[in-house]
């Protein structure tokens, strides 16, 4: 009898997603397999821009570099109806490192990430598909078939779905895709374009046939989106044609522009579902695998990669037994299925907005729209949400507030980036960070907890305050200098000594 292998991690699915979280497993030292059924990766521009929050979380996976030297920035967003400017939204001021949207078609994406991926010693196995599995307290057993009919038994700690919105493993688990599919058709195309007004920017118009959005991809490439009435008699939408793409353009653009060099032409409908609970024992889904969302502001392959993210460090240090499974794995699909919910909401509110139909219903949002982005504190807060630098999880076990009050950053939030700073978690070893005056009673912790805590204390947020902040990015705990003893509680909590 042949041998079953056993590894750490079966990453399924070698998009994005699966490719982030094979990476980051990868990078702190668990062994690896990751298939896809596929024989090759995409060649679609498909999934288009990586969010601030995503560029920062891939600094300390130590890619970032190669990925804004591919892409586009893109300073922002404007949004527009009956040739006049509604509103206008700057990126330049976030307080990140990467003020922009950086434009990346998802093979160039896929593209690098294989590449990261390959520095680390694992290439995606292709033509490689996931038959069946089956859970246990000790582990995972799959059934994979090659291309050539031969199956093969793998038995690996933790499996991951990272398979898309078709998800085996997600089907194979049983657990439901909750949500619908909106009743609107749409069309999409990456084209060459000339004549954009304001081309290096997201480009929103509002007309009364519907909505058109123009994204930029290079200098002279564009994705064009836009909804549209569905031929009577059609159950599906065929493609679009570049007559049908011009014209959507000639009626709701400014006037001038004009598309040729198709690159894909395509129509779609938008799904809005999501499963309940991310984690079913050792098996966890990632991704389009839980959760599907409109395509408005872009946030549905950030959203997936900041769960491999998420999750990637957890499982490293509970599999090198330094931490517990209670709480870090628990913590998992709580915190991420609260980011799923509000990107579900938020996209649909945007799509619904952005579709609204009817004369005087337009007339009424376009000039609510025009108060509202005429205020700063809502234009910082929307550029905040789009660049995902206000995702936090201020709900999560995993985020211990101290008894007394203190200025800087709370527990479950966003710890600052400070220029020339290492990013917390690079390297390969998860580990937290202590932010505080060094003292006798942070050289006690660095001392009690040497595999949990980097070996240096950094210089604190604020004055009078004492910060741990998690591999991720985040703050676990936070209380005034006086109140260390929630930092050690914290630790207590998740070390499995």
């Amino acid at each position: 009898m042949v041998p079953r292998m056993k590894i750490d991690a079966l990453v399924v699915g070698a998009g994005p997603v699966g490719l982030t979280m094979a990476a980051e497993l990868a990078r702190y030292g668990l062994s690896v397999r990751i298939i896809d059924k596929a024989p090759q990766p995409t060649d679609k521009s498909k999934a288009l821009v990586l969010w601030s929050r995503t560029l920062e979380l891939m600094d300390r996976m130590g890619c970032t570099a190669s990925f804004v030297a591919a892409g586009f920035k893109a300073p922002g967003a404007s949004v527009s109806a009956g040739g006049q400017q509604l509103a206008h939204l700057s990126l330049g001021e976030v307080a990140s490192p990467y003020p922009y949207a950086l434009m990346i078609p998802q093979s160039d994406t896929e593209r690098l990430l294989t590449q990261h991926l390959q520095s680390l010693g694992i290439t995606p196995e292709r033509t490689v598909e996931l038959m069946h599995f089956s859970d246990s307290a000790d582990g995972v057993v799959s059934t994979l078939r090659h291309a050539d009919g031969r199956e093969e038994s793998v038995e690996s700690s933790w499996l991951l779905g990272c398979d898309g919105a078709h998800s085996t493993v997600r089907h194979q688990l049983g657990l439901e895709f909750q949500g619908n599919t909106l009743n609107s058709d749409w069309v999409l195309a990456d084209v060459h374009l000339s004549g954009v007004p304001n081309a290096a920017q997201v480009n929103v118009m509002w007309h009364s046939d519907g909505v058109l959005v123009i994204f930029p991809i290079t200098e002279s490439r564009f994705r064009v989106i836009a909804d549209v009435e569905k031929p009577p008699g059609e159950t599906h939408r065929a493609d679009p044609t570049m007559e049908e793409i011009q014209a959507v353009l000639d009626r709701r653009g400014p006037g001038g522009i004009q598309a040729s060099e198709p690159i894909w032409l395509a129509a779609f409908r938008i799904n809005e579902r999501k499963v309940a609970d991310y984690r079913a024992g050792r098996v966890f889904l990632a991704g389009d695998a839980a959760h599907v969302h409109s395509p408005a502001g872009g946030q549905g392959m950030n959203t997936g990669m900041q769960d491999a993210c998420n999750l990637a460090w957890k499982l490293a240090l509970v599999s090198r037994g330094l931490c517990a499974p209670t709480p870090l794995l628990e913590s998992y699909s709580l915190e991420r299925s609260a980011v799923g919910d509000q990107v579900l909401k938020g996209a649909g509110r945007m799509t619904t907005i952005a579709t609204m139909r009817g004369g005087l219903q337009q007339s009424i949002r376009n000039h609510v729209a025009s108060l509202v982005f005429g205020l700063p504190p809502v234009r910082h807060a929307m550029a905040d949400a789009l660049t995902e630098l206000s995702i936090g999880y201020p709900d999560s076990p995993l985020s211990v507030r101290g008894s007394s009050a203190h200025a800087g950053p709370q527990a479950g939030r966003r710890a600052p980036i400070r220029e020339g700073e290492a990013p917390v978690g690079a390297g390969d070893t998860p580990r937290f960070a202590l932010f505080a005056k060094a003292d006798d009673r942070t050289a006690a912790l660095l001392a009690k907890y040497p595999n949990l805590v980097e070996p240096r204390v950094r210089e604190p947020f604020e004055p009078g305050g004492i910060w741990l902040v998690r591999p991720d990015g985040y703050v676990a705990a936070a209380a005034a200098t006086a109140d260390g003893d929630a930092i050690s509680s914290f630790l207590a909590m998740v070390s499995a000594r």
